[in-house]
């Protein structure tokens, strides 16, 4: 070949690889393309390796496992399950009854407080009236004696709240919480508040070893120091006169709050105290009219006391009755509950329920795995019909057949020693209302 021929030879090579390589790129641009329209990863990574084909399995394996591991509803069902309240999205921590019976008040970590009707137990719909907590979430409800209010104790805020319940036209209420909390005074979490019947103060104890008396508008009345290491449990008797505390020494330390003939406040004075545990005191309760007391230990035991007594007069609480309970002595947390006749003691160790006849001293019914998390609190209403425990996100309502037979044996014992025809049909009226309500339960022992 000549030189003069070969710079056209050169060129024409030139532009046929030009086209060559223009033909591959389109090629490559179709293949991509189809790769994603049929859904497939065609790009590779940054670092010029090929994506990982299991990473988009991998997500969706994680997600499925968060959604395994979201916590579901605890499951319970027992013959003696009256009901079980479901509307909190959130863990209850605490609840009350009021005092005219019509209403349970629950609060959970969901920001809500739920007012419940007590007449919708037993109907297969529970209807609840919702209070909102702005920023916060209450621990502690309790309602006011004229249950127009209620107040909550503020898990973040660490104070009290009042909340005014004012009834509508339709028969619902509204929930207004007053301009200012109540002042922070205390240096350590709250574990237990109330109020007295009477209307007069509010009661506040924390896990160190203070208890304060307030008045309604916030004004500290009184400074206790219980001296008992750590505060385990405080309450204020139905009576609204005496407020207690335990802890971790093994008694239970009743005061007077005294008030003078014009409802000014005088002064906290030490009334009496239960005496007779080894160890520690998880947890008390009075009955309806503050006559009588349970307490449980550490000890393993539970007691029942006469407290009518003249304090005063140095007369001390009678021991009435002293059962064992093992559960107590373990590490899980312990609440108890009192009928309000003082015929049953209600006992919860971790998730199950213990019912015992206060004048035999015997475990009459367990219920084992109530909720799906420890019991947090437990409390019958102010009939005694029913006990109530909460501890995930459910209310769940017992029958409290103990107490139909408690009402049994007290009237049978009554009837012998009847000395009128009408006393007798009276007893009579009782004896046979409690034995059918035991037949209805089929918990009627022969």
């Amino acid at each position: 070949m000549e030189l003069s021929q070969m710079p056209e030879f050169m060129g024409l090579s030139v532009l046929l690889g030009l086209l060559a390589l223009m033909a591959t790129a389109a090629v490559a641009r179709g293949w991509l393309r189809a790769e994603e329209r049929s859904g497939r990863p065609a790009c590779r990574k940054a670092n010029g390796f090929p994506p990982d084909k299991s990473s988009g399995s991998k997500k969706q394996k994680q997600y499925q496992r968060i959604r395994k591991e979201k916590p579901q509803q605890h499951n319970f069902t027992h013959r003696l399950l009256a009901a079980a309240l479901k509307s909190h999205s959130g863990n209850i921590s605490c609840m009350d009854f009021s005092s005219n019976g019509k209403y349970l008040a629950t609060c959970a970590d969901d920001r809500t407080i739920r007012i419940w009707s007590t007449k919708d137990f037993l109907q297969r719909e529970h209807r609840s009236m919702r209070a909102n907590v702005e920023l916060d979430h209450a621990t502690l409800v309790r309602f006011s004696p004229d249950c127009r209010a209620f107040i909550v104790w503020l898990a973040n805020g660490d104070t009290l709240r009042v909340f005014k319940m004012t009834k509508r036209e339709d028969g619902g209420y509204t929930f207004t919480a007053t301009p200012e909390d109540f002042p922070k005074k205390h240096k350590a979490p709250v574990i237990d508040v109330g109020i007295a019947n009477t209307g007069k103060f509010i009661m506040t104890a924390s896990s160190d070893t203070t208890v304060l008396i307030w008045s309604l508008k916030g004004q500290v009345l009184s400074t206790i120091n219980t001296n008992q290491m750590n505060n385990t449990h405080a309450a204020v008797s139905p009576c609204g006169r005496f407020v207690a505390s335990c802890g971790f020494t093994p008694d239970v330390k009743v005061w007077e709050v005294c008030f003078g003939k014009k409802g000014e406040f005088q002064e906290v004075v030490r009334a009496f105290e239960l005496k007779g545990h080894s160890a520690a005191v998880h947890s008390f309760a009075f009955s309806n009219d503050s006559r009588r007391m349970a307490s449980v230990s550490k000890d393993g035991t539970w007691k029942l006391w006469d407290t009518d007594v003249e304090y005063k007069k140095q007369q001390d609480p009678y021991l009435l009755r002293t059962g064992r309970f093992e559960e107590a002595a373990g590490a899980a947390p312990c609440r108890l509950a009192l009928s309000p006749d003082a015929q049953v003691l209600a006992l919860a160790s971790g998730s199950s329920i213990h019912l015992y006849n206060t004048r035999r001293g015997e475990k009459e019914e367990c219920f084992e795995r109530v909720h799906g998390e420890c019991i947090t609190d437990l409390s019958f209403d102010i009939t005694g019909r029913f006990l109530a425990s909460c501890g995930d996100r459910a209310v769940r309502l017992f029958h409290n057949t103990p107490g139909h037979r408690a009402i049994v044996e007290e009237m049978q014992g009554h009837l012998k020693r009847a000395s009128t025809d009408s006393t007798r049909q009276r007893l009579q009226q009782k004896l046979t209302q409690a034995q059918e309500t035991l037949k209805s339960l089929g918990a009627l022992k022969k």
